[in-house]
């Protein structure tokens, strides 16, 4: 996706734990157990709590790569997932604001990459169509409250 943003104020948004609740779909009941004031870096563990289809589960991430403003990659220590590894990509481009007519506004593309097993493979395989279709769900989602969050909260003169 891409936000007439610069990528340091999208970056910082990103990396607030306090706004995962934000992103996440609220029939997911997600819940964060760390405290949101947590200062994301290298090794910061993040636990939290979900609901999946009603079934209630813990969930520990761990950052493994921390490049600001650039990039961070979250991976999963404990949760549903065998293996479950996301990338979030930031990179910063001259745009235009046609709506406000102002050329060399910043705008921030924004890039998640997942790479991710299934537990009981290759049984936990038939199930692929229906995570596949359940995650591109829960990021179109992730996407509209990004959006929404970011471009509400800061003022046009700011963006």
């Amino acid at each position: 996706m891409e936000l007439p943003l610069a990528r340091d104020r999208v970056f910082a948004f990103f990396s607030a734990a306090g706004n995962l609740q934000r992103i996440t779909p609220p029939e997911l009941g997600f819940t964060i157990l760390t405290p949101s004031n947590v200062v994301i870096a290298r090794d910061t563990r993040l636990e939290y709590r979900l609901r999946l289809f009603g079934v209630p589960f813990g969930w520990i991430s761990r950052i493994t790569v921390w490049d600001p403003p650039v990039r961070f990659v979250d991976e999963q220590e404990r949760g549903p997932y065998k293996q479950w590894i996301h990338e979030h990509a930031f990179e910063e481009k001259e745009g235009t604001e046609p709506s406000e007519g102002r050329a060399g506004t910043p705008v921030t593309v924004i890039r998640d990459r997942v790479r991710y097993r299934l537990r009981l493979e290759p049984l936990g395989d038939l199930a692929q169509p229906i995570v596949r279709a359940q995650l591109a769900r829960i990021f179109a989602y992730r996407s509209r409250a990004v959006r929404d969050a970011l471009l509400q909260d800061e003022p046009a003169s700011n963006r």
